[in-house]
């Protein structure tokens, strides 16, 4: 497995989503480069697993909260937990998100609202409560998971896109204003990657997941956009896009006509029948 270009100081990363998915490989990696962490998700055996194989295999203190941030008080509780253990963190990573498929209006709506605090409100209250402390430092790094659906409004997932076009820049604001500070915040822009996700999203009957399309890259496996997603943190780059189709992909909507675009997307995204 490649390490980040920049060596990691001994710090600890508070990590949401932590127990499965892109989220674990965080965990993974940066427990390999002796960083402790703090393991965030709603399900407490998984995340009790996980701590107990980190510090087993790394020596590295791993502090479980259970926690589900779909209910508006979790920040609050994950704050408070942090202080009363003592610890500082150093490296927030807010990972934890999820879609939906299908037509808005036909879509539960307690589930959209659900998404929007999970992918949009629990990482600005998080953020809110950790940077200030990062910045008093001058010194910490903010990583921040969005997407390539960042970049274009989504038919058929059109909660969840606009969710990370608020991640993407809600990100790039918030790295200029602090920047100067010594603290970085990094936008991660993934496309399809090997989890549980689009099971979770009920995507499979999309022509995103379904592969068929030559013009899609193909799905990356969860631990290769952990490993550039720290690199990029530690590097203190305001965007990273993996993949190189997903960065040509993101450069189209710039040049076709603004009409034109959701139509792409809902054409890509359709139920492959």
């Amino acid at each position: 497995m490649t390490t980040p270009t920049q060596p990691l100081p001994r710090r600890t990363a508070l990590i949401t989503g932590a127990s499965s998915g892109i989220g674990e490989h965080f965990a993974r990696q940066l427990a390999a480069r002796k960083i402790d962490v703090i393991l965030v998700a709603r399900t407490a055996s998984k995340l009790e697993a996980l701590a107990a194989a980190l510090h087993a295999q790394h020596g590295i203190r791993a502090t479980v909260i259970a926690q589900d941030l779909t209910q508006p008080a979790a920040a609050q509780r994950i704050e408070t937990e942090v202080n009363r253990l003592g610890l500082t963190v150093d490296f927030l990573i807010n990972n934890a998100g999820f879609a939906s498929y299908g037509e808005f209006h036909t879509l539960p709506l307690a589930h959209e609202l659900e998404m929007i605090q999970v992918n949009i409100a629990a990482l600005t209250d998080l953020t809110h409560r950790f940077l200030p402390g990062m910045v008093e430092r001058r010194r910490g790094r903010v990583l921040n998971v969005a997407s390539t659906a960042a970049f274009m409004p989504g038919p058929l997932m059109a909660v969840y896109y606009a969710s990370k076009a608020y991640v993407l820049s809600f990100s790039e604001a918030l790295n200029e204003e602090v920047r100067s500070s010594g603290v970085y915040v990094t936008a991660l822009c993934p496309g399809p990657v090997e989890t549980g996700f689009q099971d979770r999203a009920q995507m499979g009957e999309s022509k995103l997941i379904a592969g068929n399309n030559p013009l899609l890259s193909p799905m990356m496996s969860a631990d290769e956009v952990a490993r550039q997603g720290l690199e990029a943190m530690v590097a203190g780059q305001t965007v990273k896009v993996v993949g190189r189709v997903n960065k040509l992909q993101t450069l189209t909507p710039r040049f076709l006509p603004r009409s034109l675009v959701p139509r792409m997307v809902k054409q890509t995204q359709a139920r492959n029948h």
